[in-house]
């Protein structure tokens, strides 16, 4: 929410009060429930698009959301993979977006949603693209499925994808990567899916569009 939108929340409710639309002993309690509703993290629409924003001040530190029977969930790990977004410097990272099939019907999912900004990071006061973690989708697998089949119910399907490449730690499939990127300097980045998801169900397809999950963090 923005604080043009939240000022003005606060006048209508004061402007209420004065009328003696609202009791003035429950005016402090909507407030409270205002920031606190901010504080969880933020939705916003523009031109229909919703985005889903978490920042170091949010009080979780996962997106999740359901979405046409869909659940989403994103988020970034700390080296003990623990949901974060604070990370100390030269500690690694590591991205985990995940889907699950809560429908009563089995769907098909392909990959139209790792394009070539999945993943990538950027610096938050300038915008600078700092990149990537992988460099390919399916180049180590090219006998392996091209999609999704997900009965009703089913398993969550995880896409981790570690920011500096080892020999432990290595991105999921479908995505690989030729080489590794650098530890990143401290500062404050974000990171964000455009989510264009396509399944199939009962022979009918649907798209999820207009959906973008934005994490903003902190390298300290």
């Amino acid at each position: 929410m923005s604080i043009a939108l939240l000022l003005e929340f606060i006048n209508t409710i004061q402007f209420m009060m004065k009328k003696d639309f609202v009791n003035k002993r429950i005016y402090p309690v909507l407030i409270l429930a205002l920031f606190i509703i901010i504080d969880s993290g933020c939705e916003q629409k523009q031109d229909d698009i919703f985005i889903w924003e978490i920042s170091p001040d949010s009080e979780t530190a996962i997106i999740q959301k359901e979405v046409e029977g869909i659940e989403f969930k994103f988020c970034l790990l700390n080296e003990q993979n623990e949901p974060t977004t604070v990370f100390n410097q030269d500690e690694n990272f590591t991205f985990s977006f995940s889907f699950k099939n809560q429908m009563q019907d089995t769907v098909i999912v392909t990959t139209e949603f790792i394009n070539s900004d999945f993943y990538r990071v950027y610096q938050a006061q300038t915008n600078i693209d700092m990149g990537k973690p992988w460099t390919g989708v399916f180049c180590l697998y090219l006998l392996g499925p091209r999609e999704y089949v997900l009965s009703p119910l089913s398993e969550r399907i995880q896409l981790n994808c570690p920011w500096v490449i080892t020999d432990e730690d290595k991105p999921d499939y479908p995505l690989c990567a030729s080489e590794s990127k650098e530890y990143l300097p401290k500062g404050e980045y974000y990171t964000t899916i455009d989510l264009d998801f396509h399944f199939t169900k009962n022979g009918k397809k649907f798209i999820i569009n207009n959906k973008i999950f934005k994490i903003n963090f902190i390298i300290q």
